[in-house]
């Protein structure tokens, strides 16, 4: 919420063309890496659609760079101390849930920690997700109940439960419940 604003749109369009561009990627070349469409990819580009988490984590994984490093700001400083202030946050358009940044960017950790915000009812899907990197995560449970789907597996998560898991085996994150569940996602970025 404090780092939400109504230019979220173009940032992330900005953000996607310039990794795709760095990258030498083509539309096309990140549509069939991400399983996400040219034309949604254009649309996202131009700052006409607001991708969810789910099409945002493909483009993401295609990219070679993971939601922490997406929404980081290239231009901070390597401070070790991120204050909660500074932290970005972005909120789902689908699902409504809140991600919160916590790692400070820039420092060369190969560890990302984000805090999430899932409300009652919630689903977040990843079908036919790219598995593009070797990253693993641990989900940690602060509050409330999360279901995670993890291949064939259904896991049922309460508060002090924590689940380690490849990045690309999730499928889908569910609340079952009628109360906000949250929890923090430790992701260790792997090569």
């Amino acid at each position: 919420m404090e780092n939400l604003n109504d230019g979220f749109e173009k940032t992330v369009g900005e953000r996607i063309r310039g990794l795709r561009v760095k990258r030498a990627l083509t539309l096309d070349q990140l549509a069939e890496a991400s399983g996400v469409s040219r034309a949604m990819i254009s649309r996202i580009e131009r700052a006409e659609a607001s991708p969810t988490a789910a099409l945002l984590a493909r483009l993401c994984s295609a990219l070679g760079v993971s939601l922490s490093v997406f929404f980081a700001d290239e231009a901070e400083a390597s401070d070790p101390l991120m204050r909660r202030a500074r932290q970005p946050v972005w909120r789902d358009p689908e699902s409504g849930y809140l991600r919160r940044a916590v790692s400070p960017p820039g420092t060369g950790s190969g560890t990302d920690i984000v805090e999430v915000e899932f409300p009652p009812h919630a689903h977040v899907r990843f079908p036919g997700r790219p598995t593009g990197r070797s990253q693993t995560q641990h989900v940690w449970v602060f509050e409330g109940i999360i279901e995670l789907t993890v291949g064939d597996h259904v896991y049922r998560l309460e508060a002090g439960d924590c689940l380690y898991m490849n990045v690309g085996d999730v499928h889908a994150y569910h609340n079952p419940t009628d109360a906000p569940a949250r929890y923090a996602v430790v992701i260790a970025l792997g090569a």
